[in-house]
């Protein structure tokens, strides 16, 4: 288990920041942490990485507690935050050769991890240019550059496409999958849910404090499911086909909805031969007969209940 933590809390003063919270994650996962604002996303992500206390409970990084193994525990991470931190007068290169000096790599050796490191992220074109001149995406994925100096066995990072163009995120996400085809285990927290749904092997959602749910993507979206509900488009009456469709013995309830008859069936079936059949019988045209889609972004609203602290 690469993270563990045991009833990890934090308060500030009557905030109850996170609140029991039993997270694990497993080697080689890239994890999804998903949570409205001030859930406790990124106080989980600075316990992690020993730059807050918990009130109470226990943080395991790689087998180290955190706060009395800390400094075991840096050298084996990278952390990126939502911003981007300071030095921004150097070009690339100085930055990344700054913090490489940090790490206590020198010579030939620093020099080669840096140039790795720049084509890695795509960033060897801009190598001699200042930081403050690169967009908003070529500093994340500098920040991320970065974190690769020393290989960490574990990258944190808290909204890392937060505020990007779509290509910049696109270009984020790819390099994270390709930090994870490498082994790297990643922790990412993020708003974007479809791409999270892409990357990520499993998912977390955090909601004041708490974890409710933990597990795959495929898991979340079945939870979420409420039955098999299915749309229906008519150019005839609605209301009439409302009550033709409500009436069937495998629908559950029936509604008028954006201009569609939604059906939620009693059991979850791919067969919609009835619906048609009836809809002909009654001499009602149809122009669709198409299953809701369950995606993560449904299954995040119907996991939680939308409360904020």
């Amino acid at each position: 288990m690469i993270i563990q933590t045991i009833n990890l809390t934090k308060r500030y003063g009557q905030l109850v920041a996170l609140n029991n919270l039993h997270l694990n994650i497993e080697e080689g996962d890239c994890f999804g942490y998903i949570g409205p604002n001030g859930a406790g996303k990124t106080t989980t992500i600075r316990i992690l990485a020993t730059l807050l206390q918990p009130t109470w409970g226990e943080a395991r990084v790689c087998g180290h507690v955190v706060g009395y193994e800390s400094r075991k525990i840096r050298p084996l991470i990278g952390y990126v935050p939502d911003f981007f931190g300071a030095y921004e007068d150097m070009c690339v290169q100085e930055y990344l050769e700054f913090f490489a000096a940090a790490y206590d790599l020198h010579g030939h050796k620093r020099t080669q991890i840096v140039g790795d490191v720049l084509e890695l992220t795509d960033l060897t074109y801009k190598r001699d240019a200042l930081v403050d001149s690169l967009s908003r995406g070529m500093k994340q994925r500098l920040s991320i550059a970065r974190v690769l100096l020393h290989d960490p066995k574990l990258l944190l990072l808290d909204e890392p496409a937060s505020g990007l163009d779509p290509r910049a995120r696109i270009e984020i996400r790819e390099l994270l999958k390709e930090l994870h085809r490498m082994g790297k285990t990643i922790l990412i927290s993020s708003h974007i849910l479809p791409e999270l749904a892409d990357l990520c092997t499993s998912i977390g959602i955090l909601e004041q404090g708490e974890l409710v749910f933990q597990g795959s993507v495929r898991e979340a979206v079945r939870r979420a499911q409420l039955g098999t509900v299915v749309h229906v488009v008519t150019p005839d009456d609605q209301a009439r086909a409302l009550d033709v469709l409500g009436r069937l013995p495998p629908v559950h309830s029936a509604v008028v909805r954006d201009g569609a008859v939604v059906l939620t069936l009693k059991s979850d079936s791919t067969d919609f031969g009835f619906i048609a059949e009836a809809m002909l019988a009654n001499r009602l045209r149809i122009l669709e007969i198409k299953a809701e889609e369950v995606n993560l972004e449904t299954a995040f609203m119907r996991l939680t209940q939308g409360v904020v602290q």
